[in-house]
């Protein structure tokens, strides 16, 4: 008799029900974490076609979820996707000055999304001016649609913040390891900045890994786990990838989900982490 295939997992979100996958949206954007070359190099791949075709791949793997910022190639994809019978949840993020650029609020809420989050860089940088607390406002903005409203960060301690004072969120999207170090807190770690092309932003740690798990299993909120790879730094080899995978998934809440990017010009990466995601799930 022959086994019966996995199915992928899901978690509740809001009124909806998400892939406990969800595939990311930087590699269709050219942000590759690695180099400029790369980043030209995954843009000259994933044309409007070529992404409409990614996405039906990643739906028939049971991937229902698409993390995609708003810009003219995504509302191009996500039209020929509609028209053409087929549709994905989308959960974009914004900001203040991402929203009143160019009516980008509107435009963004044209895609229908499920759910939107604050800018977790933009996060960050208030967290360490002292100025967290004037997100506020823009949360509100995102309440007052009707989605699910969450805040993007790359540290545990602004999530951990947020619960202490009892924001008005419904998830997080949080990175798994410390984006974007500033210079002072780069030195505080090592005696130079080193050259890895942006000023020691990709500069991954391997404890940030287990403290953002620790941090993500102890708030009730729903919490989309990012950068589970550190840009593309511990995916080697398939083992290598199914062990990251294994670890994230047995020490993140099972109401959670991984936000993961994908560029399957060389290997069928939809269906390797779908299938690992089913089988850890």
């Amino acid at each position: 008799m022959s086994e019966v295939p996995l199915k992928m997992p899901e978690v509740p979100f809001g009124p909806h029900t998400i892939s406990r996958l969800i595939v990311g949206g930087n590699q269709q954007n050219g942000a590759s974490h690695q180099s400029k070359l790369m980043g030209m190099h995954m843009l000259e791949y994933f044309t409007v076609d070529r992404t409409v075709e990614f996405l039906r791949k990643c739906i028939s793997q049971g991937i229902n979820t698409w993390q995609a910022n708003y810009n003219e190639k995504v509302r191009d994809v996500l039209l020929k996707l509609r028209e053409e019978g087929e549709d994905i949840y989308v959960i974009p993020l914004s900001a203040p000055q991402m929203a009143d650029r160019d009516n980008g609020f509107a435009r963004m809420l044209d895609l229908k999304p499920i759910g939107v989050y604050f800018f977790g860089w933009t996060a960050d940088d208030l967290w360490r001016e002292g100025k967290i607390d004037t997100a506020r406002d823009f949360l509100a903005r995102i309440r007052d649609t009707g989605v699910q409203v969450g805040v993007g960060t790359h540290m545990p301690e602004v999530i951990e913040y947020i619960e202490e004072k009892g924001w008005d969120v419904d998830f997080y999207t949080a990175s798994l390891y410390r984006w974007a170090k500033t210079r002072e807190e780069i030195l505080e770690i090592m005696p130079e900045v080193p050259h890895d092309g942006y000023g020691g932003w990709e500069l991954y740690l391997p404890s940030e890994l287990t403290k953002m798990c620790d941090t993500i299993s102890k708030t009730t909120k729903t919490c989309l786990a990012f950068k589970l790879f550190a840009g593309g730094r511990t995916c080697s080899t398939p083992e290598q990838v199914s062990d990251v995978f294994e670890f994230v998934l047995g020490h993140i809440k099972p109401t959670d989900a991984v936000i993961v990017g994908m560029y399957p010009r060389f290997t069928d990466e939809i269906t390797e982490n779908a299938d690992l995601v089913k089988k850890f799930g």
